[in-house]
């Protein structure tokens, strides 16, 4: 599941996170996961990968507002409060695309779960 690319989270224009080299697959995979968790589950989700030295490369946090995406690389900087379902409805198009992509390079798509 190595297999990197650029990764940048934006709030509009502005850039929350972005990293150079970033296990893509390996988060999509997690995402797929926590997107499919049966019964409405919603915790935090935070990104624990191998290839990051410390839980939390991004994060997606519900606070009083709604959900906001976020990193321990950049601590202080959050996105714009959504709700679930356009929180759920980027990550799956995230998803979707590194899904396409990596079949595209003719690695076996099953490796991210489709949504």
């Amino acid at each position: 599941m190595d297999i990197e690319a650029d990764l940048v989270i934006r709030d509009g224009d502005r850039v929350v996170l972005a990293e150079k080299l970033f296990p893509v697959a390996e988060l999509a995979h997690a995402l797929a996961g926590r997107l499919q968790r049966p019964g409405g589950e919603r915790g935090d989700f935070v990104f624990d990968s191998m290839s990051c030295a410390e839980p939390g490369a991004v994060r997606m946090v519900e606070s009083a507002e709604g959900w906001r995406v976020g990193s321990v690389f950049a601590p202080d900087a959050w996105t714009s409060p959504v709700t679930w379902d356009v929180l759920a409805a980027e990550a799956g198009r995230f998803v979707a695309a590194v899904r396409e992509d990596v079949a595209e390079i003719g690695v076996r798509p099953g490796l991210i779960p489709g949504l």
